[in-house]
């Protein structure tokens, strides 16, 4: 009887994950239709809620390849999770149910025109992210749902009301008809008054960093990242962290075009290098590869924000190559940990034994991908943090050091783990290996050869897309 309950859940695995890898799919292949058109900005519905602009389409191109592999990876991770008991038979549908559903709103915010809108499409997001959470048949996971959604849901509290704000400084600006559409947004950015709009931004700053993991706004992330099964750890950390910075970089272009940017440069640049302390000094003492994974997202929202707040054309340009560096080598390094969590039947490195014999693929995944986070050269974020790095030296040479030094103590992080982990030998028993499937091996085949290929290769279509967001941004030398 279980064996023929187990035998009827796989199947169904097969056929919702072949449905997922579909609809991710179309998505994508469209986005590359739509990015190749340039036809941009297109906007839907007369109230024009809805747009299309480079952007947008670059983000929504990350979400659906990230989408992608992570269906694809789903296929087998799931089988282990059913045939390990460490999620129900009676949750698979949920499971998709939620996966497909969260890409569809990921990709209704990138292209959202409306903050009001986007602040809705946010919080879905949450309530979803939290279900796919808690799918996992452990209590820990009920704690870090509940966390994620206190956390992120009270932020964006603040952001509601910084929405309210804005609303209605446009409207005085506009003498009885206000908006929170970005295109109007921007059009009207120079008539605003500074002190309001720096008052709202930092209220709608609020809700968006808690969405993107900014200190100290990240309390839920690291245990949700540790605790999510590993698919949906890169979801969390390849594509939602994303759209909390795409709703901060939007409103800094509005804010851009004021007397009110320098202010909020200052604190832009003060919340990311904070981010970057609390998050490297938190690396050193982990002992769980899925926390360490998780603060240097973390790390790297923070550098991002840092990028944000320098605010030069160069700087942008590189933000938005480090948005989809991030999201491949995030995905490579949850994917290891997802098949080394199968084969250790936890996350902690103390058991992973012979780990270089029993799992090659995921323990070379994740040895490269640490070497690809911490900015190693050849590999695609080495190109961002140093172009990134280059315009804070211009910016301040003192934070350019401090910067320098905190990322001495992150890759110093990941070298410990990784030799504590990789020398491990077992001579006492032996253990059984675990067998990944062939769909978790080709997605990982797939992001390395994309994360290696970036690394020495820049396509020119991808230098286009980054220039013309950059300029559609009003981001200008």
């Amino acid at each position: 009887m279980m064996l023929a309950r187990l035998n009827s859940a796989t199947s169904r695995n097969s056929l919702y994950n072949w449905l997922s890898i579909t609809h991710a799919g179309i998505y994508l292949i469209l986005t590359f239709i739509l990015l190749g058109s340039g036809r941009f900005p297109a906007y839907f519905l007369s109230n024009q809620y809805f747009f299309v602009d480079s952007l947008g389409a670059y983000e929504v191109l990350i979400s659906s390849t990230i989408f992608v592999l992570a269906a694809l990876y789903a296929r087998g991770y799931v089988d282990g999770l059913l045939h390990h008991g460490e999620i129900d038979a009676g949750e698979i549908q949920l499971f998709y149910i939620a996966l497909n559903s969260l890409f569809v709103t990921v990709v209704y915010a990138f292209f959202s025109n409306n903050m009001a809108l986007f602040w809705i499409l946010l919080e879905i997001t949450t309530l979803l992210s939290a279900i796919l959470i808690v799918t996992l048949n452990a209590k820990e996971n009920i704690t870090a749902a509940l966390k994620y959604l206190f956390t992120a849901s009270t932020a964006m509290l603040f952001s509601i009301i910084g929405l309210i704000i804005l609303f209605a400084i446009t409207k005085g600006a506009n003498g009885g008809s206000g908006t929170l559409n970005w295109n109007l947004l921007m059009e009207q950015a120079n008539g605003l008054s500074p002190s309001l709009l720096t008052l709202a931004f930092i209220l709608i700053f609020i809700g968006f960093a808690a969405k993107a993991g900014i200190v100290p706004f990240h309390t839920w992330l690291p245990q949700a990242h540790a605790k999510a099964p590993s698919v949906i750890s890169v979801l969390l950390s390849a594509v939602l962290l994303n759209i909390g910075i795409y709703g901060i970089l939007r409103m800094y272009a509005v804010v851009h075009q004021t007397s009110a940017v320098h202010s909020i440069s200052v604190l832009l640049i003060a919340f990311g290098i904070l981010s970057i302390e609390i998050a490297a000094f938190s690396m050193l003492p982990r002992s769980n590869i899925k926390k360490l994974i998780a603060f240097s997202s973390i790390e790297h929202m923070g550098f991002i924000l840092v990028g944000i707040g320098i605010g030069t054309p160069l700087a942008i340009f590189w933000v938005m190559f480090h948005t989809l560096a991030h999201a491949l080598v995030k995905t490579l390094l949850f994917f290891s940990a997802g098949i080394l969590h199968q084969q250790y039947r936890g996350n902690k490195f103390e058991k992973m034994e012979d780990a270089l014999l029993l799992q090659p693929l995921a323990s070379w995944g994740f040895i490269i991908g640490s070497l690809a986070v911490i900015g190693t050269p050849l590999f695609p974020i080495f190109l961002s943090k140093l172009f990134i790095l280059e315009q804070l030296g211009s910016y301040s040479l003192p934070l350019l050091f401090l910067v320098l030094a905190l990322f001495l103590l992150v890759a110093a992080a990941f070298a410990t783990i990784l030799i504590r982990t990789f020398s491990q030998k077992n001579g006492h028993e032996k253990i059984v290996r675990y067998k990944a499937s062939w769909s978790m091996k080709l997605s990982m085949t797939l992001v390395l050869a994309a994360i290696l290929t970036l690394g020495v290769y820049f396509p020119s279509g991808l230098s286009d897309i980054l220039n013309s967001i950059v300029a559609n941004l009003g981001f200008r030398g």
